[in-house]
């Protein structure tokens, strides 16, 4: 009696192994839109790596490969804040109290908007990262510098070009409003509405500077001594 084939038992082909190496891939921008939005919401010391991962879809290990940790991750949603917002300072207004205007109309608009957490992320970072590492409070530092910057040199040249009472400090001026619109910041965070913030806005474009009527505007002056 022929011996049954034992040809092919229990060696039938195995489904293959799923190959090791990287993890799947996921959307870059809409992960970090979700860590912006915990950020926002929680600050930088209080939004944990658990509730950053949940909210992006991802594991830890994924987010490290990623992003290198919790810090380089809050920098990558501070840029992407920026540029999802087109966020200019001062934009080009026919005068400093316009363009000054212009601003913070803006400012008051974008914190009371829905659709995102009230107020305003980087001011939120802002005030939540004491104690966060010196390179990060540095990149920080910067950016509240160059706010501050862009807002004195479109005062000084309202000064230079006569729209700007001579004389007028623009540090000074582009303090105030920067002060201005950290408050309403925080008024935003506490649940001020749109109108309340525009109120705002217009008490304080009251306090901005003009020349006397009648003041001539001032021209470059090109001659040479």
């Amino acid at each position: 009696m022929k011996k049954a084939s034992t040809i092919g038992v229990g060696s039938e082909a195995q489904p293959p192994k799923k190959a090791r190496g990287r993890p799947r891939s996921f959307d870059r921008e809409a992960a970090l839109n979700a860590a912006m939005e915990v950020f926002w919401t929680k600050g930088y010391e209080a939004a944990s790596i658990s509730d950053l991962t949940s909210a992006m879809g991802i594991n830890p290990p994924s987010l490290y490969a990623a992003f290198g940790d919790k810090e380089k991750l809050f920098l990558a949603t501070i840029e992407q804040y920026a540029a999802s917002r087109s966020d200019q300072l001062c934009p080009e207004q026919p005068t400093a109290k316009d363009a000054v205007e212009s601003y913070l109309r803006f400012k008051a608009d974008l914190l009371s908007g829905a659709g995102h957490p009230r107020g305003c992320m980087l001011m939120v970072a802002f005030f939540t990262a004491a104690n966060a590492s010196p390179g990060l409070n540095a990149v920080l530092a910067k950016k509240r510098a160059e706010a501050r910057e862009h807002m004195r040199q479109r005062i000084k040249r309202g000064v230079a070009e006569g729209d700007v009472p001579e004389g007028t400090d623009a540090g000074a001026l582009a303090d105030f409003y920067a002060t201005i619109i950290a408050g309403m910041a925080q008024q935003a965070r506490d649940g001020a509405s749109r109108k309340s913030l525009m109120a705002t806005v217009d008490q304080a474009m009251a306090a901005f500077p003009v020349p006397s009527r009648g003041a001539p505007k001032k021209k470059r002056d090109t001659a040479t001594a």
